[in-house]
């Protein structure tokens, strides 16, 4: 990866820059606090990594992600956390 060069943007175009990252990182925050099933995917992924420590972790993640058996259980994990609510 190439090394940044600071004076490759004005001031101005480095504060328009600072200021349309911090309202993407607000706008993922709200988006993941909405959307709960994301992090019930990526908790189960990270678990399934973890326990199986499989050797190629693309064609692990790939089989994961695309497994239609995951939708469901991600539906009946929040299911779930409602039901003890």
């Amino acid at each position: 990866m190439a090394e940044t060069d600071p004076g490759a943007l004005s001031s101005e175009q480095q504060e328009r820059l600072r200021a349309w990252k911090i309202e993407t990182q607000i706008s993922n925050e709200r988006y993941l606090r909405s959307h709960g099933e994301v992090d019930f995917l990526l908790s189960g992924f990270i678990r399934e990594v973890l326990l199986r420590r499989p050797e190629n972790i693309r064609e692990f993640a790939a089989e994961y992600f695309t497994d239609p058996i995951v939708a469901n259980r991600i539906w009946e994990k929040m299911r779930e956390v409602e039901t003890a609510k």
